[in-house]
């Protein structure tokens, strides 16, 4: 077995322990509810034989070993008292001439965007500047180009994965077909440690920003305006719905998206939801945005809590119920709390559900109900909507309170995903609470 002193030395990168220079800041993943776990080790990874390396080292000391690309992870999966895999030394960025993309596997978002920009491409993701790129991949990838290009994942052409042998394999459609399969929206951290994806990248687009805030306004009305309107609405329209409440204010509501039109149309489009909805057209709009720009712009409330915050979330494939809806904001007045409404539809369900590991491809918006750690708001908010809920739940927002994990997450697609689990990774060297 290597002694700690010949691992180290065996690196590219750097190794960091309790008590020795850099630890206490690059132990911290950027979800605040995760700050307190302290890892045996933190190697930050610059090169694939890093990553080697470091599972072997953790394979000889049996101990346990998670990868960080961004340490946004809802369920604090990219933490641990084990070894963590810090990939943020593996952050480069190439675009080859046929327009694929190969991105490392440390590269964040706010990395990603720009570096493409300058070859005139992009991909649909997220909004988070720190938002780790394989992550968000691995389990799928929702964003504003999403309803016109689909999942993340849907533009995953090839990756590089770290197996728990330590055997480094290339997978796409051609090899490892069923490897490749899984790697798109099971969820991270599952068959082995991604290095690198390539990515068939799509034309940047000028967009249009959208916007609007309400207050002290009949708030039903709105969101059952929404919720018929935005997921049938054309593919170049991303309109998506915030509430928010305040101890003593009415209800906020905020819409925000984006269009991949110029301003009138896309004013035209949004003049049809208002007058569903029976509100003032107060909508601002901010045309000519390129989209590395647009990104900016939005600030996403899970990236970069000063506080811990909880949420739960759930898919829906049809509308709630009007007493279901009338109960959820009954409930969401009463305290400092969150819904937040996504569209899908477009191009993310134009996939089949087996095509990829990601089964969510009939659904219409997915809810999220965020708070305080300690509010039971979440959980009986959650429960209130799952009476409409299609109990399908996003990879990417794992939930530690399901009974049933194995369906929410993959539905029709565990059986196989299971199988390709107990093929590339049979001892269970990954390994977390809803693992597969």
């Amino acid at each position: 077995m290597p002694s700690l002193a010949e691992f180290r030395d065996s690196l590219d990168g750097e190794l960091f322990s309790p008590g020795t220079s850099g630890y206490e800041t690059i132990r911290h993943p950027v979800n605040a509810a995760y700050r307190e776990v302290r890892p045996r080790l933190v190697v930050l990874c610059r090169s694939v034989s890093d990553v080697v390396g470091a599972m072997a080292y953790a394979t000889a000391i049996g101990d346990r070993i998670v990868p960080r690309g961004g340490g946004h992870c809802f369920a604090g999966r990219s933490s641990t008292d084990g070894i963590v895999l810090d990939m943020s030394g593996l952050d480069g960025i190439t675009v080859a001439p046929d327009q694929v993309a190969t991105v490392q596997a440390g590269a964040r978002l706010e990395q990603v965007y720009p570096t493409l920009h300058t070859y005139g491409r992009t991909l649909p993701a997220g909004c988070g500047p720190t938002v780790g790129i394989t992550g968000l991949t691995l389990g799928g990838g929702i964003g504003l180009l999403g309803r016109k290009h689909g999942l993340t994942c849907d533009r995953l052409v090839g990756a590089q994965v770290v197996l728990a042998d330590g055997s480094v394999v290339d997978c796409d459609h051609d090899h490892h077909p069923d490897l490749f399969w899984a790697l798109r929206g099971a969820g991270g951290g599952q068959f082995g440690v991604v290095t690198s994806l390539r990515f068939d990248t799509v034309p940047e687009p000028t967009t249009t920003r959208i916007e609007a805030h309400w207050s002290d306004i009949p708030v039903a009305d709105l969101v059952s305006a929404w919720q018929v309107w935005a997921p049938d609405a054309p593919d170049d329209l991303t309109v998506n719905l915030t509430l928010e409440s305040e101890p003593g204010a009415p209800v906020r509501a905020t819409l925000f998206g984006a269009a991949t039109l110029d301003e009138g149309p896309t004013r035209d489009l949004l003049r049809e939801f208002t007058d569903q909805a029976g509100l003032a057209a107060a909508i601002d709009l901010r045309p000519g945005l390129p989209y590395h720009q647009l990104k900016r712009t939005f600030a996403d409330p899970r990236d970069l809590p000063e506080q811990p915050v909880r949420i739960r979330s759930e898919f829906f494939a049809h509308p709630m119920a009007s007493d279901t809806l009338t109960s959820l904001l009954t409930q969401l007045a009463a305290g400092r709390r969150q819904l937040s409404f996504t569209a899908m539809g477009g191009a993310y369900n134009r996939v089949a559900e087996d095509a990829t590991a990601f089964a969510h491809r009939t659904e219409r918006f997915l809810l999220e109900h965020i708070a305080d750690p300690g509010d039971p708001w979440v959980d009986q908010s959650w429960a209130t909507a799952h009476t409409d809920g299609s109990g399908r739940v996003y990879p990417n927002f794992p939930d530690p309170q399901l009974d049933n994990w194995a369906t929410a997450y993959h539905a029709g697609n565990h059986p196989r995903l299971a199988a390709v689990k107990n093929a590339y990774d049979p001892h269970r060297f990954f390994d977390f609470p809803q693992a597969l």
